[in-house]
């Protein structure tokens, strides 16, 4: 036997012997607790306070985190996103001071919470001024634009959050499911425009719902890192979806089930558009929490016209494993319209009773990451060995991404 022919049970898979396993950890743990050393000299030494001595002013940035407005007077609950300890000295509500209770102590540290409970007697449908004043004089500036009472989970609440996500996520798209039908009676041309057309609708969604995560980024404070947050979160979608997919697709084969291609990828569109749907619940919910009732009266309205053609971008890929006449099962088509509209409920109820911007930034971002994984699945089946940009560039496929846009446009200018 030749050296190299020579091999060990550790080289050829075999078990690690056990002090080579504990050196091997011990090489991987030595510079992590090196560092765990130096950050806790660097923290408990200050170098920066040292240089920056009493000549600087502590760095303060209070943040507002969720204003409500009850029988009881305001809530304000606020985070210390400043990296120095900050005091919250005084209240003042439309230039009066008021006198407030804290649920803990009013001195935060950096990322510490508190809330402050204000007696203040607010008038239905007035605009208030909420400010705050450090020890150190300070100030920080919460306006309410209309004064309404801040929803609470109630059975009547629960009930008519439930139905807005009905009207807006579930129905409309079950209602856009119904041109399953028509898609049986189309020729290729008219496939590919229904496809291209489906694609023109969920670019239009990427592109929006990503504007929303990152104006949702802008709001989370600082510490958060809302835009690596929004990113992150849209990247973990994406591989996520893309994971289920193949998944999908192996268990499918495995169990020789009923659909092809086009019902796998029915299923990711409808789980794409449901987290989108989600994120719509969720701004309904918060524009009702935050006291913008017109503001989420509008969204209802255009949200339902908008989500109609979310059941179209459902079903077009579908239509491509029935091409010979036969149809899904009706329980198909009702899962994938609850998969794809029901997520609106329960966005509407976390955004409305317990709004948070990091919530909102996560759940905004997924539905991007989502869209984008369905968009180059859509992309990637529909032009076959077909080059994506020669697919494009054919006059079907032009006149459906441009129709599909301009539907997506027109009735989302109703939200605004």
């Amino acid at each position: 036997m030749t050296p190299e022919a020579s091999t060990t049970p550790a080289a050829i898979g075999g078990s690690i012997p056990a002090h080579r396993a504990l050196t091997t950890w011990a090489l991987a743990l030595v510079p992590l607790l090196l560092l765990g050393a130096l950050l806790t000299w660097v923290v408990r030494t200050g170098p920066a306070d040292t240089v920056r001595g009493a000549a600087y002013p502590p760095v303060e940035i209070l943040s507002f985190q969720r204003v409500s407005l009850g029988a009881d007077g305001i809530t304000v609950d606020v985070l210390n996103d400043g990296p120095d300890p900050s005091t919250i000295a005084q209240v003042v509500v439309d230039d009066a001071f008021w006198a407030f209770t804290a649920d803990s102590s009013t001195t935060l540290s950096h990322l510490g919470r508190v809330r402050l409970k204000i007696p203040y007697p607010w008038v239905h449908g007035e605009t208030h001024v909420v400010r705050l004043v450090t020890s150190t004089g300070l100030t920080f500036d919460h306006t309410i634009a209309v004064a309404v009472a801040t929803p609470t989970p109630s059975t009547a609440t629960l009930w008519t959050f439930a139905l807005i996500g009905l009207y807006v996520g579930v129905i409309p798209v079950a209602i856009g499911l119904l041109w399953f039908p028509l898609m049986g009676r189309l020729g290729r041309r008219g496939l590919d425009f229904v496809l291209a057309l489906t694609i023109g609708l969920l670019v239009f969604l990427l592109v929006d719902a990503a504007s929303e995560s990152l104006q949702s980024a802008a709001a989370v404070p600082g510490s958060f890192q809302g835009v690596v947050l929004a990113v992150f979160a849209a990247g973990a979608a994406f591989l996520g979806l893309e994971a289920f997919g193949n998944w999908l697709r192996n268990r499918r084969a495995a169990t020789r089930a009923a659909g092809g291609p086009g019902s796998v990828l029915a299923l990711l569109i409808a789980v794409g558009i449901g987290l989108h749907n989600f994120g719509e619940g969720l701004a309904i919910g918060a524009a009702f929490a935050l006291g913008e009732a017109a503001l989420g009266s509008l969204l209802i309205i255009g949200f339902t016209l908008h989500n109609t053609t979310e059941g179209l971008a459902i079903v077009a890929p579908l239509s491509r494993d029935y091409r010979d006449g036969t149809r899904p099962p009706v329980s198909t088509l009702v899962w994938l319209g609850l998969i794809g509209g029901m997520p609106t409920i329960a966005g509407a109820w976390l955004g409305g009773f317990v709004y948070s911007p990091i919530w909102s930034v996560i759940f905004l971002a997924f539905g991007v990451g989502a869209i984008a994984q369905v968009t180059v699945q859509i992309l990637t089946q529909v032009a076959g060995d077909r080059p994506i940009l020669r697919y494009l560039g054919t006059g079907p496929v032009l006149a459906g991404l441009t129709a599909g846009f301009a539907v997506m446009y027109v009735t989302g200018m109703l939200i605004g």
